[in-house]
């Protein structure tokens, strides 16, 4: 293989302070090495050799960004690892034109928009993750709800709103969940044209039912503010090292590029779970071996469109002008 030099933003990476998993197989128990077990007595291996035992930190994740051309990192939160909205503020806060992060909150909680609004006028947070998949999310342990009708929702977007450009991230799992509701996405773009939608896992597509996948980015397609990352693709597709470059990920993201255009496409890898799959190399390279884009539009998928979406300048300084209370808290009680 050829020496990358390609500019990229790993748009969807998560960091890890401390494992605190929590849906519907119960909470995490880190157990080392990278494995971690649920309450049903599921063990899953979380983090790739060498990465952590029980963590992910950014010392870790700056060698690979070294390793592998890595400019920025969009740091994303979920119930698999537990929300890290504290260590992503910290992390971005101390290197905030490398990183940018994007907090969650369980709406169904009382103090909801409370938690919304300090990670917002405190923190300087300009982006929210809704992790509602009922695998991996809140749709695993609270009733169904919509993501465009439920009340403390709609309460959060209507106080979005006046952040023109803020973030919305979703990850609504796949069509066998209660959770998967596109058509939500749809709803709350047209709702609020000045706020940015990205849709995880580029809707959790299946090569062998492209015409849904089809059904889908067409009703994306009228919206400019609605944006797909691609990563977990490959987990999704069951495509691991050794099928590298991935063909069903290439027929899915061929689709994606002939109704959206390169210009909603994100690139991203789900890091450190997805690099227990295929390593993280292959990961931030296999674009490199298709023919699905030229050269000016792999430079948007890989580095440009998440740029614009995730490190928008005015969003970079709010982050930069926070002042963090926990930190002056601690420096008056020591």
């Amino acid at each position: 293989m050829e020496e990358d030099t390609m500019k990229k933003i790993d748009g969807h990476l998560h960091l890890v302070r401390a494992l605190a998993g929590s849906k519907c197989q119960g909470r995490l128990t880190p157990l080392g090495a990278g494995y971690a077990i649920w309450d049903n007595g599921e063990v899953i291996k979380l983090i790739p050799d060498g990465w952590g035992e029980d963590d992910v930190l950014v010392e870790k994740y700056l060698e690979v960004m070294k390793e592998n051309q890595i400019e920025k990192a969009v740091l994303l939160q979920g119930t698999l690892n537990g929300y890290q909205n504290y260590y992503s503020y910290q992390v971005a806060k101390q290197y905030p034109d490398k990183f940018s992060a994007a907090f969650a909150v369980d709406p169904f909680a009382d103090f909801a928009l409370d938690i919304v609004k300090r990670h917002v006028e405190v923190l300087g947070f300009r982006a929210i993750k809704f992790e509602i998949s009922q695998g991996g999310g809140l749709h695993g342990f609270h009733q169904p709800f919509s993501l465009a009708e439920h009340a403390k929702v709609s309460q959060i977007m209507h106080y979005l709103a006046d952040y023109p450009g803020f973030v919305v991230t979703v990850d609504y799992g796949d069509s066998s969940q209660t959770s998967y509701q596109p058509e939500a996405i749809v709803a709350l773009a047209k709702r609020y044209p000045k706020l940015d939608f990205v849709v995880c896992h580029l809707s959790f597509p299946n090569a062998d039912h492209l015409d849904r996948l089809e059904n889908v980015l067409t009703q994306f397609a009228p919206y400019e503010n609605i944006y797909t990352d691609i990563s977990a693709i490959q987990d999704i597709e069951g495509e691991r090292s050794e099928a590298f470059p991935y063909p069903r990920c290439q027929k899915d993201v061929k689709l994606a590029k002939d109704i959206l255009g390169a210009k909603r496409i994100i690139w991203g890898t789900d890091s450190p779970w997805s690099a227990t799959f295929n390593t993280y190399e292959q990961l931030a390279t296999w674009l490199s071996e298709t023919e699905i884009f030229t050269a000016e539009e792999l430079e948007q998928v890989m580095y440009e469109n998440a740029l614009k979406v995730y490190f928008k300048p005015d969003h970079v300084q709010a982050l930069k002008d926070s002042v963090d209370p926990a930190v002056a808290f601690l420096q008056d009680n020591k």
